[in-house]
């Protein structure tokens, strides 16, 4: 780097935040991902080795993704060029192919391309790069926010590995503000700061894993308490802390993966049983802004579906909440929906009837139709005695104990009670009924 440029850069490290101006130079400086990159895991050994393909980073904002990219530009032995797909055209991204592949023609190098937001990148920019990245011209390293199995193309996706980042640990966070504030090149190191336990434990905690979100309201308390001039050491408290980070944001995206990933949260804790996990699934999906009424409907589906007649009252309970749900609407409507969330993770549970529902319909589909016996069919219309039908119909209100007839045709059992709650007495009442047919034609074959 000549002096020129190396001037350029300190100037630009001096006005840049302190997420910028801390980030890694190194993969033992980085934090979090240890399940990729940590010693001996894959990706640290593709790096280790120059031997990196083209590769896709997702996982929420703050949790490493450009800063790793940037940590690949100095180890990895080839070119690298960043664009942010929502900055270029395919114009621009030609251009950086074709002096991709000039390099290669030229110095025998290829080169990594790492465009940030990948997802913002349309079909056709996207598709620019297919032959690029298959011909092993340009290493693509992509990063989003976005799951990349819903927002990029699958041809581009089939020729990288995706790796996925996680929200940083607490523990990971506190290390990074400790790091920051002793550091006098790049970090708060000259302003002589300290922070508090429970200060630095509620940035820690706020920002949800997001080291940018942390090192950012760090940064702000430290420099506006040191911004008093009166020389004393700057030392954070947790209502400085409080007042920097301001109100916690959650990440929830009503259209994308945390939609579906937390009412899959919430149904498996309330089929689980864990009314504790349920009520806070269904609190992270109400501040979330999740449409209430999405809530509901999955909690019908799920009386119906883990409870069913183990706990009849569950779909009743279920039903009424979705009804006052459409009735009161936010911010009320999070009473009844908290109170069938808790009934229905405490409630028996049984999926008798939807096995029944699903094992009969696969019978329909592919074995052979019943059709339904003549005593069966209506019988309520002029003409229909003739054609005999409904004829031999046994009314099982007339019958002793309101026994039914045997009903021909239908010769497999598609429900089967569980031991469980309410089903333990419609086990029992089936089980007399079965008993009593089977008695009845004892006696019918046996007394002729």
């Amino acid at each position: 780097m000549d002096l020129f440029h190396e001037q350029h850069e300190k100037r630009r490290q001096a006005v840049a935040p302190l997420p910028v101006r801390m980030r890694p130079v190194s993969l033992d400086d980085f934090a979090g991902q240890s399940h990729f990159i940590g010693p001996g895991k894959l990706l640290r050994r593709m790096l280790e080795a120059d031997r990196l393909t083209s590769a896709v980073f997702y996982g929420p904002p703050g949790t490493g993704k450009t800063t790793l990219a940037h940590i690949i530009a100095t180890v990895t032995e080839a070119s690298f060029e960043q664009v942010n797909a929502a900055a270029v055209g395919v114009k621009e991204i030609r251009e950086i192919l074709a002096r991709a592949r000039e390099r290669v023609e030229t110095e025998g190098r290829r080169t990594v391309l790492f465009v940030d937001e990948l997802h913002r990148f349309n079909r056709a920019q996207q598709d620019v790069l297919l032959g690029d990245v298959e011909d092993g011209i340009v290493i693509l390293l992509g990063a989003t926010t976005e799951n990349p199995f819903f927002s990029v193309n699958t041809p581009l996706l089939s020729r990288s590995q995706v790796f996925q980042f996680e929200p940083l640990s607490v523990a990971d966070i506190r290390q990074l503000m400790r790091r920051a504030l002793v550091d006098t090149e790049r970090g708060l190191g000259k302003f002589n700061a300290t922070i508090e336990d429970d200060a630095l434990e509620h940035l820690a905690v706020s920002c949800d894993g997001d080291a940018r979100r942390a090192l950012t309201a760090l940064e702000i308390a430290v420099v506006s308490q040191s911004a008093k001039g009166n020389n004393q050491p700057t030392v954070v408290g947790i209502e400085v802390a409080a007042e920097s980070i301001q109100k916690k944001v959650i990440r929830y995206d009503a259209g994308g993966d945390e939609h579906y990933d937390a009412a899959s949260a919430l149904i498996k804790s309330i089929r689980g049983s864990d009314p504790d996990a349920a009520i806070y699934w269904l609190a992270k999906m109400l501040e979330g802004g999740e449409d209430p009424r999405f809530i509901a409907r999955r909690l019908v589906i799920a009386a119906a579906e883990d409870i069913g007649n183990a706990d009849p009252r569950g779909l009743v309970v279920a039903q009424a909440a979705a009804d006052a749900t459409n009735f009161i609407g936010l911010p009320e409507c999070q009473l009844p929906l908290a109170q069938a969330t808790i009934y229905l993770a405490c409630a028996e549970k049984s999926n008798s009837a939807t096995k029944a529902i699903g094992a009969a319909r696969e019978d329909v589909r592919h074995g052979r139709t019943i059709p339904v016996p003549i005593h069966l069919r209506s019988g309520h219309y002029r003409g229909a005695d003739q054609l005999g039908h409904g004829v031999g119909y046994r009314y099982p209100h007339d019958e002793p104990e309101g026994m039914m007839q045997e009903y021909p045709g239908v010769d497999r059992t598609f429900y089967e009670p569980v031991e469980r709650g309410y089903e333990r007495q419609m086990s029992a009442y089936l089980k007399k009924l079965r008993a009593m047919q089977r008695d009845r034609g004892t006696e019918s074959s046996g007394g002729g």
